[in-house]
């Protein structure tokens, strides 16, 4: 209790009370009146906010910009319209990978180039689109590039780029209506590997599917290894995430399209795939288990692959790649 009526009745020492003091002439006072208003986030250079308004301003001011990326630049650009973007930056690294990856014109951090590195064509293409592009260029040692890479085969290139930015679902659907074709979607139903996206990626930019549907949760997204395996392709078909994927596959069959999955036992076989010559998405499910109830409930057919006995199932990225092939030949057939 008394602890308690000293810490009611407490008083200060003299001369310990905050503020300006007596015979300041008011020096205290000016000096909290600080520098004016905080600066907004992308005025300030150190901030994350500015370095993506640069980003954005280097992509604006090539040939043809209008201030955001072109129909075929990669949606990593953060802040395209609709896009939810990942939580961090991605290291892309291999020749190939890197130069598909400028030549789509995708925001670059930072280009790596190994110490020593033997040149072929590629990479002094791709020193001279990161300079035309005003891209950072920095030379580091090999073990350097190989922290940066987590060991993976860099062939002494890497680059970092900003966080990728998903499409939304509808986004993929206006894709198609600006080309004039019926629109062609994969999903991808429980694919956890981003190996497997990646190849997906690469069948989709193939045949001509105008985009790739993956769940939030759960579920692979575009990491540096799904831009490996893409070979670039990241950078053309965009990817669009569904907070619910059956739902969102429901919304799709209420804009038009027919949902098509892929399964060993289907009901129909791949080279008999119905509405292939119409609005489709194609859903492939995980090796391990297939289409999930709620999303086999949402097709409106089944399609199997006829394999070998020997054989119990193909992964994601094969399965894809095969049903894109039927559904491009008989669309020009």
């Amino acid at each position: 209790m008394a602890g308690n009526s000293q810490r009611r009745g407490a008083t200060r020492n003299p001369g310990s009370k905050k503020g300006a003091r007596v015979g300041t002439g008011g020096n205290g006072r000016r000096a909290l009146e600080g520098k004016g208003p905080t600066p907004k986030a992308e005025d300030r250079p150190y901030h994350v906010a500015h370095k993506k308004k640069i980003a954005a301003e280097r992509v604006a001011a090539r040939p043809g910009g209008s201030g955001r990326p072109s129909a075929g630049a990669s949606r990593s650009a953060a802040g395209s319209r609709g896009g939810r973007t990942s939580a961090t930056h991605e290291i892309v690294s291999g020749r190939n990978s890197v130069l598909e990856a400028l030549r789509a014109g995708i925001p670059v951090s930072t280009v790596y180039l190994a110490a020593r590195l033997e040149a072929d064509d590629r990479t002094r293409e791709i020193i001279s689109l990161a300079a035309d592009a005003g891209y950072p260029l920095l030379e580091v040692g090999r073990a350097e590039i190989d922290r940066l890479t987590d060991g993976s085969v860099h062939q002494g290139v890497a680059i970092q780029v900003p966080p990728y930015a998903y499409a939304e679902p509808d986004d993929l659907l206006d894709a198609a209506h600006a080309a004039d074709v019926p629109p062609l979607v994969v999903a991808l139903d429980g694919v956890t590997d981003p190996r497997n996206l990646g190849a997906v990626l690469r069948s989709a930019g193939a045949f001509g599917a105008h985009g790739v549907l993956v769940p939030e949760r759960r579920a692979a997204g575009v990491t540096a290894a799904a831009w490996k395996v893409s070979a670039g392709a990241a950078a053309r078909v965009p990817v669009a995430r569904a907070t619910n994927l059956a739902r969102t596959l429901g919304e799709y069959q209420q804009a038009g399209m027919f949902v098509v999955g892929l399964d060993a036992g289907g009901d129909v076989p791949l080279g008999e795939l119905p509405y292939a010559g119409d609005p489709l998405v194609i859903v492939v499910g995980s090796e391990g288990k297939g289409l999930s109830r709620l999303v086999r409930e949402r097709c409106d057919a089944i399609a199997s692959i006829p394999i070998a006995a020997a054989v119990e199932s193909l992964n994601a990225g094969v399965a894809a790649g095969i049903a894109l092939y039927e559904v491009a030949r008989q669309r020009t057939a």
